[in-house]
Protein backbone atom coordinates (compact mmCIF):
# COMPACT_ATOMS: atom_id res chain seq x y z
CA UNK A 1 0.00 0.00 0.00
CA UNK A 2 1.27 3.39 -0.73
CA UNK A 3 -0.13 6.63 0.62
CA UNK A 4 -0.07 9.33 -2.12
CA UNK A 5 0.08 12.76 -2.13
CA UNK A 6 0.01 15.97 -5.07
CA UNK A 7 2.75 16.91 -7.78
CA UNK A 8 6.15 18.47 -8.99
CA UNK A 9 5.95 22.05 -10.93
CA UNK A 10 2.71 22.33 -12.95
CA UNK A 11 2.84 18.50 -14.58
CA UNK A 12 4.62 16.04 -14.13
CA UNK A 13 4.82 12.15 -15.71
CA UNK A 14 6.65 9.50 -13.43
CA UNK A 15 7.07 5.21 -13.61
CA UNK A 16 6.87 3.04 -10.93
CA UNK A 17 6.95 -0.77 -10.85
CA UNK A 18 5.14 -1.89 -7.98
CA UNK A 19 6.87 -5.72 -7.48
CA UNK A 20 8.31 -6.37 -4.49
CA UNK A 21 11.86 -8.18 -3.81
CA UNK A 22 12.30 -11.62 -4.96
CA UNK A 23 14.64 -12.72 -2.84
CA UNK A 24 15.88 -11.47 0.90
CA UNK A 25 19.17 -10.52 1.52
CA UNK A 26 21.20 -11.84 4.25
CA UNK A 27 23.93 -10.78 6.44
CA UNK A 28 22.72 -7.68 7.71
CA UNK A 29 22.84 -6.64 11.48
CA UNK A 30 19.89 -5.98 13.53
CA UNK A 31 20.00 -2.33 15.40
CA UNK A 32 17.65 -0.96 17.72
CA UNK A 33 16.03 1.96 18.77
CA UNK A 34 14.02 3.38 22.06
CA UNK A 35 11.47 6.60 21.28
CA UNK A 36 9.74 8.01 23.71
CA UNK A 37 7.58 10.88 22.86
CA UNK A 38 8.00 13.57 24.85
CA UNK A 39 7.75 17.10 25.97
CA UNK A 40 10.35 19.48 25.72
CA UNK A 41 10.60 23.13 27.23
CA UNK A 42 12.06 25.30 24.71
CA UNK A 43 12.98 29.39 24.31
CA UNK A 44 13.14 30.61 20.75
CA UNK A 45 12.47 33.78 19.38
CA UNK A 46 11.58 35.45 22.69
CA UNK A 47 9.31 32.85 23.88
CA UNK A 48 9.25 29.81 25.63
CA UNK A 49 6.87 26.80 24.89
CA UNK A 50 6.53 23.00 25.12
CA UNK A 51 7.28 21.28 21.68
CA UNK A 52 6.84 18.00 21.21
CA UNK A 53 9.80 15.57 20.65
CA UNK A 54 11.75 12.10 20.73
CA UNK A 55 13.79 11.66 23.85
CA UNK A 56 13.19 15.24 24.49
CA UNK A 57 15.58 16.09 21.64
CA UNK A 58 15.16 18.61 18.99
CA UNK A 59 15.98 17.72 16.17
CA UNK A 60 15.99 14.00 17.14
CA UNK A 61 18.11 11.29 17.62
CA UNK A 62 19.70 9.91 14.35
CA UNK A 63 19.13 6.12 13.48
CA UNK A 64 22.17 5.20 11.81
CA UNK A 65 22.70 1.89 9.62
CA UNK A 66 24.05 -0.14 6.75
CA UNK A 67 22.28 -0.95 3.64
CA UNK A 68 20.23 -4.56 4.60
CA UNK A 69 20.11 -3.60 8.31
CA UNK A 70 16.98 -4.58 10.30
CA UNK A 71 15.59 -1.96 12.22
CA UNK A 72 13.55 -2.37 15.53
CA UNK A 73 12.45 0.95 17.37
CA UNK A 74 10.16 1.03 20.30
CA UNK A 75 7.70 4.31 20.32
CA UNK A 76 6.19 4.71 23.82
CA UNK A 77 3.86 7.63 23.70
CA UNK A 78 4.45 9.54 26.93
CA UNK A 79 2.24 12.88 25.43
CA UNK A 80 -1.29 13.55 25.65
CA UNK A 81 -1.13 13.60 21.80
CA UNK A 82 -2.02 11.02 19.34
CA UNK A 83 1.28 9.79 17.39
CA UNK A 84 2.98 7.65 14.82
CA UNK A 85 5.93 7.72 13.30
CA UNK A 86 6.99 7.68 9.48
CA UNK A 87 10.08 6.32 8.25
CA UNK A 88 10.49 8.55 5.08
CA UNK A 89 12.08 7.37 1.90
CA UNK A 90 11.74 3.67 2.99
CA UNK A 91 10.99 1.03 1.01
CA UNK A 92 8.57 -1.49 2.92
CA UNK A 93 9.28 -4.31 1.38
CA UNK A 94 6.30 -6.87 3.12
CA UNK A 95 6.34 -4.11 5.93
CA UNK A 96 3.70 -2.25 5.60
CA UNK A 97 2.04 -2.35 9.02
CA UNK A 98 5.05 -0.36 9.81
CA UNK A 99 5.24 2.47 7.41
CA UNK A 100 3.58 5.24 9.91
CA UNK A 101 0.85 7.17 8.53
CA UNK A 102 -1.66 7.66 10.89
CA UNK A 103 -5.08 6.35 9.82
CA UNK A 104 -3.58 4.67 5.97
CA UNK A 105 -1.34 1.91 7.56
CA UNK A 106 -2.00 2.02 11.18
CA UNK A 107 -4.16 3.79 14.04
CA UNK A 108 -2.17 6.42 15.89
CA UNK A 109 -0.13 4.94 19.35
CA UNK A 110 -2.25 6.88 21.84
CA UNK A 111 -1.04 8.40 25.16
CA UNK A 112 0.51 5.99 27.71
CA UNK A 113 0.54 3.07 24.49
CA UNK A 114 3.53 1.39 23.17
CA UNK A 115 4.39 0.26 19.44
CA UNK A 116 7.13 -1.40 18.07
CA UNK A 117 8.54 -0.80 14.25
CA UNK A 118 10.24 -3.13 12.42
CA UNK A 119 11.40 -2.99 8.76
CA UNK A 120 14.48 -3.80 6.76
CA UNK A 121 16.46 -1.74 4.53
CA UNK A 122 16.87 -3.72 1.06
CA UNK A 123 18.81 -2.82 -0.83
CA UNK A 124 18.96 0.68 0.11
CA UNK A 125 21.54 3.49 1.36
CA UNK A 126 21.95 7.24 1.61
CA UNK A 127 19.65 9.94 3.63
CA UNK A 128 16.37 9.23 4.84
CA UNK A 129 14.82 10.95 7.78
CA UNK A 130 11.63 9.79 10.34
CA UNK A 131 8.89 12.72 11.22
CA UNK A 132 5.53 12.10 13.00
CA UNK A 133 2.85 11.53 11.33
CA UNK A 134 -0.37 12.69 12.94
CA UNK A 135 -1.39 15.83 12.91
CA UNK A 136 1.51 18.55 12.58
CA UNK A 137 3.72 16.74 15.26
CA UNK A 138 6.28 16.78 12.25
CA UNK A 139 7.32 20.21 12.87
CA UNK A 140 10.06 19.27 16.22
CA UNK A 141 9.43 15.58 15.76
CA UNK A 142 11.86 14.67 13.62
CA UNK A 143 15.23 12.99 12.50
CA UNK A 144 17.38 11.85 10.54
CA UNK A 145 18.41 8.30 9.16
CA UNK A 146 21.88 7.83 7.92
CA UNK A 147 21.93 4.41 5.60
CA UNK A 148 25.75 3.55 4.77
CA UNK A 149 26.88 0.90 2.39
CA UNK A 150 27.91 -2.37 3.27
CA UNK A 151 31.34 -2.71 4.58
CA UNK A 152 34.29 -2.70 2.33
CA UNK A 153 31.90 -0.53 -0.56
CA UNK A 154 32.59 3.32 -0.84
CA UNK A 155 30.69 5.88 -2.11
CA UNK A 156 30.64 6.55 -6.01
CA UNK A 157 32.33 9.83 -5.16
CA UNK A 158 35.53 11.28 -3.54
CA UNK A 159 35.80 10.17 0.08
CA UNK A 160 34.56 13.49 2.52
CA UNK A 161 36.94 14.54 5.30
CA UNK A 162 33.56 15.07 6.85
CA UNK A 163 29.90 14.45 7.04
CA UNK A 164 27.27 16.89 8.84
CA UNK A 165 23.34 16.55 9.12
CA UNK A 166 21.67 19.65 7.97
CA UNK A 167 17.86 19.63 8.88
CA UNK A 168 15.72 22.75 7.46
CA UNK A 169 12.45 23.08 9.69
CA UNK A 170 9.91 25.61 10.02
CA UNK A 171 8.83 26.99 13.80
CA UNK A 172 5.73 28.18 14.94
CA UNK A 173 5.47 30.15 18.24
CA UNK A 174 2.12 28.74 19.03
CA UNK A 175 0.71 24.87 19.67
CA UNK A 176 1.21 23.36 16.72
CA UNK A 177 -1.94 20.91 17.05
CA UNK A 178 -4.19 23.69 18.50
CA UNK A 179 -3.20 25.55 15.58
CA UNK A 180 -3.82 22.90 12.93
CA UNK A 181 -7.48 22.69 14.92
CA UNK A 182 -8.05 26.47 14.25
CA UNK A 183 -6.83 25.90 10.52
CA UNK A 184 -9.15 23.55 9.43
CA UNK A 185 -11.83 24.86 11.53
CA UNK A 186 -11.14 28.12 9.96
CA UNK A 187 -11.51 26.93 6.66
CA UNK A 188 -9.39 29.20 5.74
CA UNK A 189 -5.07 29.20 4.61
CA UNK A 190 -2.29 27.72 7.09
CA UNK A 191 -0.54 30.93 8.60
CA UNK A 192 3.28 30.76 7.69
CA UNK A 193 5.69 29.78 10.09
CA UNK A 194 7.01 32.55 12.69
CA UNK A 195 10.87 31.23 11.77
CA UNK A 196 12.94 28.82 9.41
CA UNK A 197 15.62 26.43 11.34
CA UNK A 198 18.60 25.25 10.50
CA UNK A 199 19.40 21.83 12.68
CA UNK A 200 16.54 23.50 14.74
CA UNK A 201 18.24 27.46 15.28
CA UNK A 202 16.57 30.42 13.25
CA UNK A 203 19.92 32.41 13.45
CA UNK A 204 20.55 35.68 13.53
CA UNK A 205 17.89 37.46 11.46
CA UNK A 206 15.33 36.60 13.74
CA UNK A 207 14.35 37.93 17.22
CA UNK A 208 16.35 36.76 20.45
CA UNK A 209 18.51 34.57 17.84
CA UNK A 210 22.12 35.85 17.72
CA UNK A 211 23.21 32.85 19.26
CA UNK A 212 20.72 30.47 18.38
CA UNK A 213 22.80 29.69 15.28
CA UNK A 214 23.98 26.22 13.88
CA UNK A 215 27.41 26.38 12.77
CA UNK A 216 29.99 23.88 11.46
CA UNK A 217 33.56 24.12 11.70
CA UNK A 218 35.27 23.12 8.49
CA UNK A 219 39.37 22.61 7.49
CA UNK A 220 40.84 24.08 4.47
CA UNK A 221 40.86 22.42 1.54
CA UNK A 222 38.67 19.53 2.49
CA UNK A 223 35.66 18.37 1.31
CA UNK A 224 32.43 17.63 3.55
CA UNK A 225 29.26 15.40 2.60
CA UNK A 226 26.15 17.40 4.06
CA UNK A 227 23.01 15.18 4.56
CA UNK A 228 20.70 18.14 3.37
CA UNK A 229 16.88 17.17 4.97
CA UNK A 230 13.78 19.54 4.31
CA UNK A 231 11.92 18.49 7.64
CA UNK A 232 9.51 21.61 7.09
CA UNK A 233 5.71 21.03 7.23
CA UNK A 234 4.21 23.31 3.81
CA UNK A 235 7.18 25.22 2.68
CA UNK A 236 9.51 24.41 -0.32
CA UNK A 237 13.05 25.88 0.76
CA UNK A 238 16.70 27.30 -1.14
CA UNK A 239 19.99 26.12 0.49
CA UNK A 240 23.18 27.95 -0.02
CA UNK A 241 26.52 28.50 1.06
CA UNK A 242 28.13 31.89 0.48
CA UNK A 243 30.64 32.08 -2.40
CA UNK A 244 30.81 27.85 -2.43
CA UNK A 245 29.35 25.43 -5.09
CA UNK A 246 27.07 22.64 -4.18
CA UNK A 247 27.59 19.45 -6.09
CA UNK A 248 24.73 17.02 -5.68
CA UNK A 249 25.84 13.33 -5.54
CA UNK A 250 22.44 11.90 -3.83
CA UNK A 251 18.44 12.90 -4.00
CA UNK A 252 16.33 10.82 -2.08
CA UNK A 253 18.67 8.23 -1.30
CA UNK A 254 19.56 7.04 -4.48
CA UNK A 255 23.32 8.37 -6.45
CA UNK A 256 22.91 10.96 -8.87
CA UNK A 257 25.49 11.95 -11.45
CA UNK A 258 27.37 14.62 -10.34
CA UNK A 259 25.61 18.09 -10.45
CA UNK A 260 26.93 21.46 -9.80
CA UNK A 261 25.39 24.18 -8.70
CA UNK A 262 25.00 26.95 -6.58
CA UNK A 263 21.70 26.82 -4.69
CA UNK A 264 19.53 23.57 -4.34
CA UNK A 265 15.39 23.75 -3.55
CA UNK A 266 14.10 21.00 -1.30
CA UNK A 267 10.37 20.40 -0.88
CA UNK A 268 9.58 19.08 2.42
CA UNK A 269 10.24 15.54 3.08
CA UNK A 270 13.25 15.50 0.28
CA UNK A 271 16.41 14.80 1.05
CA UNK A 272 20.13 15.45 -1.05
CA UNK A 273 23.36 15.02 -0.50
CA UNK A 274 26.05 17.49 -1.61
CA UNK A 275 29.46 17.85 -1.30
CA UNK A 276 31.33 21.03 0.05
CA UNK A 277 35.23 22.21 -0.48
CA UNK A 278 36.05 24.53 1.65
CA UNK A 279 38.17 26.30 -1.27
CA UNK A 280 37.42 29.91 -0.51
CA UNK A 281 39.54 32.28 1.54
CA UNK A 282 39.84 31.85 5.35
CA UNK A 283 37.00 33.21 6.85
CA UNK A 284 32.80 32.95 8.28
CA UNK A 285 30.21 32.36 5.64
CA UNK A 286 26.63 32.36 5.67
CA UNK A 287 24.36 29.23 4.97
CA UNK A 288 20.97 30.18 4.26
CA UNK A 289 17.35 28.18 4.22
CA UNK A 290 15.19 30.91 2.57
CA UNK A 291 11.70 30.52 0.83
CA UNK A 292 10.19 28.84 -2.57
CA UNK A 293 6.76 30.14 -3.31
CA UNK A 294 5.54 30.07 -6.62
CA UNK A 295 1.33 30.58 -5.49
CA UNK A 296 0.52 34.78 -6.09
CA UNK A 297 -0.99 36.53 -3.32
CA UNK A 298 -0.32 33.87 -0.50
CA UNK A 299 1.85 35.23 3.01
CA UNK A 300 4.18 33.67 3.75
CA UNK A 301 7.80 33.66 5.65
CA UNK A 302 10.41 35.76 3.51
CA UNK A 303 13.31 36.10 6.77
CA UNK A 304 16.71 33.19 6.13
CA UNK A 305 17.59 31.00 8.61
CA UNK A 306 21.30 31.33 8.85
CA UNK A 307 23.75 28.95 10.10
CA UNK A 308 27.43 29.44 9.69
CA UNK A 309 30.44 27.74 7.71
CA UNK A 310 33.80 28.71 9.72
CA UNK A 311 36.95 28.36 8.61
CA UNK A 312 39.27 26.49 11.10
CA UNK A 313 41.86 30.14 11.64
CA UNK A 314 38.59 32.84 11.18
CA UNK A 315 38.83 35.36 13.68
CA UNK A 316 36.53 34.36 16.63
CA UNK A 317 34.10 37.97 15.96
CA UNK A 318 34.66 38.08 12.48
CA UNK A 319 31.38 38.92 10.26
CA UNK A 320 30.31 36.22 7.88
CA UNK A 321 29.72 36.77 4.16
CA UNK A 322 25.97 36.66 3.45
CA UNK A 323 25.13 33.57 1.07
CA UNK A 324 23.12 34.79 -2.19
CA UNK A 325 19.94 32.89 -2.62
CA UNK A 326 17.54 32.71 -5.66
CA UNK A 327 14.07 35.17 -5.42
CA UNK A 328 11.66 33.40 -3.66
CA UNK A 329 9.55 33.19 -7.15
CA UNK A 330 12.61 31.76 -8.89
CA UNK A 331 11.24 28.54 -10.85
CA UNK A 332 13.96 28.98 -13.16
CA UNK A 333 16.70 27.73 -10.70
CA UNK A 334 14.06 24.71 -9.34
CA UNK A 335 13.93 23.60 -12.97
CA UNK A 336 17.32 24.13 -13.55
CA UNK A 337 18.58 21.99 -10.72
CA UNK A 338 15.82 19.14 -11.80
CA UNK A 339 17.16 19.66 -15.42
CA UNK A 340 20.81 18.53 -14.36
CA UNK A 341 19.26 15.29 -11.95
CA UNK A 342 20.17 12.21 -13.65
CA UNK A 343 20.40 8.39 -12.12
CA UNK A 344 24.16 7.63 -11.71
CA UNK A 345 23.89 5.06 -14.32
CA UNK A 346 21.63 3.88 -17.10
CA UNK A 347 18.30 2.68 -15.72
CA UNK A 348 15.42 0.51 -17.16
CA UNK A 349 12.45 1.91 -16.77
CA UNK A 350 9.50 0.42 -17.84
CA UNK A 351 8.38 0.75 -20.99
CA UNK A 352 5.23 -1.18 -21.29
CA UNK A 353 2.53 0.03 -19.02
CA UNK A 354 -0.40 -1.79 -16.77
CA UNK A 355 -2.25 1.05 -15.28
CA UNK A 356 -1.91 4.91 -16.05
CA UNK A 357 -3.59 7.62 -14.17
CA UNK A 358 -3.99 11.10 -15.04
CA UNK A 359 -4.14 12.87 -11.17
CA UNK A 360 -5.25 16.96 -11.24
CA UNK A 361 -4.29 18.17 -7.98
CA UNK A 362 -4.90 21.75 -6.87
CA UNK A 363 -7.08 23.78 -4.01
CA UNK A 364 -10.82 23.92 -4.42
CA UNK A 365 -13.01 26.69 -2.82
CA UNK A 366 -16.45 25.20 -0.98
CA UNK A 367 -19.34 26.19 -0.42
CA UNK A 368 -20.01 27.76 3.26
CA UNK A 369 -22.10 25.23 5.06
CA UNK A 370 -21.48 26.94 8.66
CA UNK A 371 -24.10 28.68 10.67
CA UNK A 372 -21.33 30.94 11.97
CA UNK A 373 -19.39 31.66 8.42
CA UNK A 374 -17.15 34.75 9.96
CA UNK A 375 -15.49 31.74 11.81
CA UNK A 376 -15.72 28.77 9.31
CA UNK A 377 -15.65 30.51 6.17
CA UNK A 378 -12.38 32.51 5.92
CA UNK A 379 -11.44 30.89 2.34
CA UNK A 380 -11.64 32.79 -0.70
CA UNK A 381 -14.88 34.43 -2.18
CA UNK A 382 -16.23 33.52 1.67
CA UNK A 383 -16.00 29.78 1.18
CA UNK A 384 -13.71 27.07 2.99
CA UNK A 385 -10.57 25.45 1.09
CA UNK A 386 -10.13 21.71 0.23
CA UNK A 387 -7.58 20.07 -1.26
CA UNK A 388 -8.51 17.39 -4.29
CA UNK A 389 -6.92 15.26 -6.60
CA UNK A 390 -9.12 14.36 -9.51
CA UNK A 391 -11.68 16.56 -7.70
CA UNK A 392 -12.05 14.39 -4.38
CA UNK A 393 -10.82 15.74 -1.26
CA UNK A 394 -9.36 12.68 1.05
CA UNK A 395 -11.06 11.94 3.89
CA UNK A 396 -9.59 10.02 6.81
CA UNK A 397 -11.34 6.42 7.79
CA UNK A 398 -11.72 5.66 11.56
CA UNK A 399 -9.49 2.96 11.17
CA UNK A 400 -6.80 2.46 8.89
CA UNK A 401 -7.24 1.74 5.19
CA UNK A 402 -4.51 -1.01 5.65
CA UNK A 403 -6.58 -3.15 8.58
CA UNK A 404 -9.82 -2.67 6.68
CA UNK A 405 -8.39 -3.91 3.97
CA UNK A 406 -6.68 -7.02 5.20
CA UNK A 407 -9.21 -8.08 7.57
CA UNK A 408 -12.25 -7.44 4.62
CA UNK A 409 -13.69 -4.89 7.26
CA UNK A 410 -16.44 -2.84 4.53
CA UNK A 411 -17.41 0.62 5.44
CA UNK A 412 -14.18 2.32 5.63
CA UNK A 413 -13.09 3.06 2.06
CA UNK A 414 -14.00 2.31 -1.29
CA UNK A 415 -12.20 1.12 -4.55
CA UNK A 416 -12.98 3.82 -6.84
CA UNK A 417 -10.42 6.08 -7.12
CA UNK A 418 -10.68 7.73 -10.74
CA UNK A 419 -7.77 7.31 -13.16
CA UNK A 420 -8.63 10.48 -14.90
CA UNK A 421 -10.36 13.66 -13.83
CA UNK A 422 -14.07 13.74 -15.08
CA UNK A 423 -13.52 16.72 -17.13
CA UNK A 424 -10.87 18.04 -19.43
CA UNK A 425 -10.09 21.75 -19.86
CA UNK A 426 -7.39 24.06 -19.76
CA UNK A 427 -6.82 23.27 -16.08
CA UNK A 428 -3.50 25.82 -15.37
CA UNK A 429 -5.77 29.09 -17.00
CA UNK A 430 -8.78 28.09 -15.07
CA UNK A 431 -11.74 28.23 -17.36
CA UNK A 432 -14.34 26.53 -16.27
CA UNK A 433 -12.52 25.52 -12.92
CA UNK A 434 -12.07 29.30 -12.32
CA UNK A 435 -13.39 30.62 -8.62
CA UNK A 436 -15.55 31.38 -7.93
CA UNK A 437 -17.33 29.06 -10.83
CA UNK A 438 -17.25 25.06 -9.96
CA UNK A 439 -15.04 24.81 -7.88
CA UNK A 440 -16.95 22.05 -5.02
CA UNK A 441 -14.35 19.17 -4.15
CA UNK A 442 -16.39 15.67 -3.86
CA UNK A 443 -15.51 14.35 -0.42
CA UNK A 444 -14.33 11.11 0.21
CA UNK A 445 -11.98 8.05 1.27
CA UNK A 446 -11.72 6.74 -2.09
CA UNK A 447 -8.63 3.98 -3.27
CA UNK A 448 -6.97 2.96 -6.52
CA UNK A 449 -6.39 -1.03 -6.51
CA UNK A 450 -3.40 -2.15 -8.16
CA UNK A 451 -2.21 -5.52 -9.36
CA UNK A 452 0.98 -6.70 -7.73
CA UNK A 453 3.64 -6.61 -10.51
CA UNK A 454 1.97 -3.78 -12.29
CA UNK A 455 3.98 -1.29 -14.32
CA UNK A 456 2.39 1.87 -13.44
CA UNK A 457 2.41 5.51 -15.34
CA UNK A 458 0.66 8.41 -13.27
CA UNK A 459 0.80 11.99 -15.02
CA UNK A 460 0.14 15.00 -12.44
CA UNK A 461 -1.43 18.00 -13.56
CA UNK A 462 -1.81 21.13 -11.77
CA UNK A 463 -4.92 23.24 -11.48
CA UNK A 464 -5.61 27.30 -11.88
CA UNK A 465 -8.81 27.14 -9.56
CA UNK A 466 -7.57 28.96 -6.74
CA UNK A 467 -3.43 29.75 -8.00
CA UNK A 468 -0.88 27.62 -9.95
CA UNK A 469 1.57 26.42 -7.54
CA UNK A 470 4.61 23.71 -7.31
CA UNK A 471 2.58 21.11 -5.21
CA UNK A 472 4.71 18.62 -3.94
CA UNK A 473 4.72 14.65 -3.67
CA UNK A 474 5.12 11.78 -2.00
CA UNK A 475 4.95 8.56 -2.08
CA UNK A 476 5.12 6.18 0.54
CA UNK A 477 6.98 2.70 0.79
CA UNK A 478 7.50 2.83 -2.83
CA UNK A 479 9.79 4.95 -5.05
CA UNK A 480 9.76 6.31 -8.88
CA UNK A 481 11.52 7.52 -11.61
CA UNK A 482 11.10 10.95 -12.93
CA UNK A 483 10.76 10.60 -16.49
CA UNK A 484 9.42 14.01 -17.22
CA UNK A 485 7.70 17.67 -16.12
CA UNK A 486 6.85 21.03 -17.76
CA UNK A 487 5.10 23.90 -17.55
CA UNK A 488 1.28 24.57 -18.32
CA UNK A 489 -0.96 21.36 -19.45
CA UNK A 490 0.16 18.11 -20.08
CA UNK A 491 0.33 17.58 -24.09
CA UNK A 492 1.21 13.82 -25.42
CA UNK A 493 2.11 14.71 -28.44
CA UNK A 494 4.80 16.67 -27.36
CA UNK A 495 5.68 15.83 -23.83
CA UNK A 496 9.61 15.00 -23.96
CA UNK A 497 10.63 12.13 -21.80
CA UNK A 498 14.05 10.99 -19.96
CA UNK A 499 13.81 7.34 -20.45
CA UNK A 500 17.78 6.63 -20.04
CA UNK A 501 18.78 7.76 -16.83
CA UNK A 502 15.76 9.33 -15.05
CA UNK A 503 16.59 10.27 -11.12
CA UNK A 504 14.54 7.44 -8.78
CA UNK A 505 13.01 9.69 -6.13
CA UNK A 506 10.29 9.26 -3.12
CA UNK A 507 9.61 12.81 -3.13
CA UNK A 508 9.23 16.36 -4.75
CA UNK A 509 8.00 18.05 -1.49
CA UNK A 510 5.25 16.86 0.60
CA UNK A 511 2.08 17.86 1.04
CA UNK A 512 1.44 21.86 1.60
CA UNK A 513 -2.72 21.49 1.80
CA UNK A 514 -2.57 17.65 3.54
CA UNK A 515 -4.30 16.23 0.23
CA UNK A 516 -3.64 12.64 -0.39
CA UNK A 517 -4.84 9.32 -2.36
CA UNK A 518 -4.52 5.79 -1.48
CA UNK A 519 -3.27 2.82 -3.53
CA UNK A 520 -3.38 -0.72 -2.67
CA UNK A 521 -1.60 -3.51 -3.93
CA UNK A 522 -2.96 -6.70 -3.73
CA UNK A 523 -0.41 -9.75 -2.74
CA UNK A 524 1.36 -11.68 -5.61
CA UNK A 525 2.06 -15.06 -5.43
CA UNK A 526 4.20 -17.30 -2.84
CA UNK A 527 5.18 -16.00 0.46
CA UNK A 528 7.65 -13.25 -0.36
CA UNK A 529 4.63 -11.60 -2.36
CA UNK A 530 1.97 -11.75 0.42
CA UNK A 531 1.55 -9.33 2.95
CA UNK A 532 2.55 -11.15 6.68
CA UNK A 533 -0.26 -10.67 9.54
CA UNK A 534 -0.33 -7.82 11.32
CA UNK A 535 1.76 -7.31 14.89
CA UNK A 536 0.10 -7.94 17.65
CA UNK A 537 0.32 -5.03 19.17
CA UNK A 538 -0.54 -2.97 16.50
CA UNK A 539 -2.50 0.19 18.23
CA UNK A 540 -6.69 0.05 17.73
CA UNK A 541 -8.63 3.24 16.81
Amino acid sequence: MANLATSMLLCLNLSLHVAMAHEWPGGGSTRFYDFKVQTLRVTKLCNTKEIVTINRMFPGPVIYAQEDDRIIVKVTNVTPYNATIHWHGVRQKLSCWFDGPSYITQCPIQAGQTFTYEFTLVKQKGTFFWHAHFSWLRATAHGAIVVYPKTGISYPFKQPYEEHIVILGEYWLRDVVQLERQVLASGGAAPPADAFTINGHPGPNYNCSRNDVYKIEVVPGKTYLLRLINAGLNMENFFAIAYHNLTVVEVDAEYTKLFTTDSVMLGPGQTMNVLVTADQPIGKYSMAMGPYMSAQNVSFQNISAIAYLEYLGAAPNCLSLPAKLPRFNDSLAVMTVMDGLRSLNPVDVPKEIDASLFVTVGLNINKCQSKTPQWNCQGTNNGTFAASMNNISFVNPTISVLEAYYKKIGGHFTEDFPDSPLKFYDFVNGAPNNAPNNTQATNGTRTKVLEYGSRVQVIFQDTGTVTTENHPIHLHGYSFYVVGYGIGNFNPQTADFNLIDPPYMNTIGVPSWGLGAVLIVKNGKGELETLPHPPADLPRC
